[in-house]
């Protein structure tokens, strides 16, 4: 009786999913995530930045931009075991002399940090992370705080891109390391952040405090009158909590709230998906920049798979809407030669976005959203 109950019970699910709804094949997965790969790879010239307003970011091969990217790259190799990805993450990380970027504290300096600490534990070189250990021994010796007034872009951690950059960083090294020293730090600077930064109230991250309400009252708003909320930006903070959730012991006593905050911007983000699949860059205004965006969509959708693998989120609620994104994600990528379009430039704002604009950091979060659905079961 129990048997036959089982056997009703799975032909009632596989009923209840539609063609659209299935889960994709893991070899689809793999081909679109290597396909994506391996375009990226070989046109990496072409969607290097320089930011010509801060010198922060000259180093090209050690910034953010690169830094995302290389945190696909690992989680395709980690889906794929092909040493193919490895020895790219391999190069990428050796020509830089396994260096962070130059400055102190700065996110942006600290992301590649990374993808060091998981080639090292594959490697076991110590070479690979003695800088990473040097940079963050120096900031728990003098951690600068916030929140500032204005947006200085200065050490503090006053934008919402940084708890992607930097935050698992700390997280990482502390699992590597079991010195809860770096997890404490990490806490006390991701709430700094958040207290700065965070809308309660709508369940989402202003890019910085340009945008949040002012001590008068008064607010920067959409053209449609809206609060400006960047998708790419409550990406990096969703993508950065995943990560950070990788870390945390199950009964750390921080791991409440990250968890909370988690699973409120799931919620949120999860009502504000295009009927493609696809999320604007501005999302409570949608209408102002109606063109799809890629990178901000490929991180909710890394972010909700995490969710559902990790009994964070209801499967029956938001399978569909990761299907619905990765069906949209997998649009965007150009049928001739890979590459993924409609990601949005290096920015801090919403902004209309093209088919033909293609970014590292766009790859990376799509390889990490494929990456993290191919170990839905």
């Amino acid at each position: 009786m129990k048997k036959n109950l089982v056997i009703i019970c799975l032909i009632t699910f596989s009923i209840s999913l539609t063609a659209k709804d299935k889960l994709p094949a893991k070899t689809e997965i793999t081909t679109a995530l290597c396909r994506v790969c391996d375009w990226q790879l070989a046109n990496l010239k072409k969607t290097e930045y320089i930011d010509n307003d801060s010198i922060k970011h000259k180093n090209r091969n050690t910034n953010w931009i690169r830094g995302t990217f290389l945190t696909g790259i690992m989680a395709l190799y980690n889906s794929t075991h092909d040493s193919k990805y490895l020895d790219a993450a391999m190069a990428l990380c050796s020509r830089n002399n396994w260096k962070l970027g130059p400055n102190f504290q700065f996110a942006d300096d600290l992301c590649i940090g990374q993808t060091y600490i998981e080639l090292y534990k594959l490697k076991k070189d110590i070479n690979m992370i003695s800088d990473v250990k040097f940079r963050l021994n120096m900031i728990l010796k003098e951690p600068k705080r916030g929140p500032v007034v204005g947006w200085n872009r200065n050490d503090n951690w006053d934008w919402c891109d940084a708890l992607y950059m930097a935050p698992p960083l700390f997280s990482h090294y502390f699992k590597l390391t079991n010195n809860k020293a770096y997890l404490d730090t990490m806490v006390v600077l991701w709430n700094d952040t958040y207290n700065l930064l965070y809308d309660k109230k709508e369940q989402l991250f202003y890019r910085d405090s340009r945008f949040s309400e002012r001590s008068d009252g008064t607010q920067k708003l959409s053209k449609n009158g809206k609060k400006i909320f960047w998708s790419r930006g409550n990406g990096w903070v969703l993508g950065g909590l995943t990560r950070l959730l990788q870390d945390l012991p199950k009964k750390d006593p921080n791991r409440a709230k990250f968890e909370s905050v988690f699973k409120e911007m799931c919620s949120k983000v999860a009502n504000l998906q295009g009927e493609d699949g696809l999320w604007r860059s501005s999302l409570l205004d949608p209408d102002e920049y109606p063109a799809p965006e890629t990178s901000g969509s490929g991180f909710y959708c890394y972010a909700m798979a995490y969710g559902i693998n990790n009994g964070l989120l209801s499967s029956k609620i938001y399978l569909p809407v990761i299907l619905k994104a990765w069906k949209g994600l997998n649009w965007a990528i150009d049928k001739n030669t890979g590459m993924l379009g409609w990601v949005q430039a290096v920015g801090a704002d919403p902004r209309s976005v093209t088919a033909t604009e293609s970014q590292e950091y766009g790859a990376g979060a799509f390889l990490l959203a494929g990456s993290e659905i191919f170990k839905i079961k």
